[in-house]
């Protein structure tokens, strides 16, 4: 891999009035005063591309980066659930903790992430977790090869979906050495649908947080470590006038109001805008902030000089 040709790459910004840190006996998070300068990276799936990721963290680190978010998602080497990973070469707890130390080494924080609720499908492939239990599809039997909608979704409502996904986080946790998880949460637009019997008819804001809660719960009060998210859903494009995407128009936005304050909230702006007021009002709510951009320059410099 070379540096100018990673793919995929989101450019995330400083991290702006940061909530106190959870300790971490593997890793101490950064004291307040040290902004945060992340890249966040999906394309790495197996312990040869964490061993090609290995030898640029000293490069990573020269050019000021001191925080890599990597997406894992199901390409680990799952023992709690060994059905659920995705492909025969994935990468390994002893290669997790390689890139650990690596990162240690030059002072680079690596947070883990795990696409939760949304994001369990791409096009026409659905990811392990619905397609070996699809009674956990928060639309079962909709949808049928995935046209129709963006993302298939999980069921947040289903008790057994915790049981199930917890384990995979805890796993990659360990592995990894990390004292911070990010667990997606972009782009959701069924919770309410027609199409899904458990939350139809109910509030989304009110599912949504449900599910952040209960993910909350699960990291930071019982593992004791810092939680991220993306936080489009919690932006309320009908009042700011915004598109469906980098905010959302499904019902979700209220659920700022009902979940905890020390999570901190990615939320990710992609095009050239005067004002991102996204990211004051989650300010203004007491969250820590860690904007993210992406590919285009001209935005990526606008949204982290804003």
């Amino acid at each position: 891999m070379r540096l100018q040709a990673i793919r995929m790459l989101l450019i995330l910004g400083v991290l702006a009035a940061a909530p106190q840190a959870v300790a971490s006996d593997q890793f101490p998070p950064p004291k307040k005063i040290e902004p945060w300068r992340g890249l966040h990276l999906l394309v790495f799936k197996t312990d040869g591309d964490l061993k090609i990721l290995d030898n640029q963290i000293p490069k990573l680190a020269q050019m000021g980066v001191n925080v890599l978010i990597l997406e894992i998602d199901y390409s680990f080497r799952f023992q709690s659930h060994p059905e659920l990973c995705q492909g025969k070469d994935t990468i390994t707890k002893e290669g997790a903790g390689q890139l650990a130390a690596a990162c240690r080494k030059h002072r680079i924080r690596l947070i883990p992430q795990f696409q939760c609720l949304g994001h369990q499908s791409w096009k026409g492939t659905t990811f392990p977790l619905l397609t070996v239990y699809p009674k956990l599809d928060l639309t079962p039997g909709a949808f049928p090869n995935n046209k129709g909608i963006y993302c298939r979704e999980w069921d947040p409502l289903n008790p057994e979906v915790n049981k199930i996904i917890f384990p995979l986080i805890d796993e990659i946790l360990e592995a990894f050495q990390a004292g911070a998880f990010h667990v997606g949460m972009d782009e959701v637009f069924l919770l309410g649908s027609e199409k899904s019997p458990s939350t139809k008819g109910q509030d989304p804001a009110k599912v949504f947080a449900k599910a952040v809660n209960d993910l909350h719960q699960h990291l930071v009060k019982d593992r004791r470590v810092e939680m991220l998210m993306w936080a489009d859903r919690l932006f309320d494009a009908r009042k700011y006038n915004w598109g469906e995407w980098e905010a959302s128009k499904v019902g979700t936005a209220p659920a700022l109001d009902l979940i905890p304050k020390d999570i901190i909230l990615c939320p990710w702006h992609y095009e050239l805008k005067e004002a991102y007021p996204s990211i004051p009002l989650f300010l203004e709510k007491g969250f820590g902030v860690l904007p993210a951009s992406w590919r285009k320059l001209d935005a990526s410099k606008a949204l982290i000089e804003y």
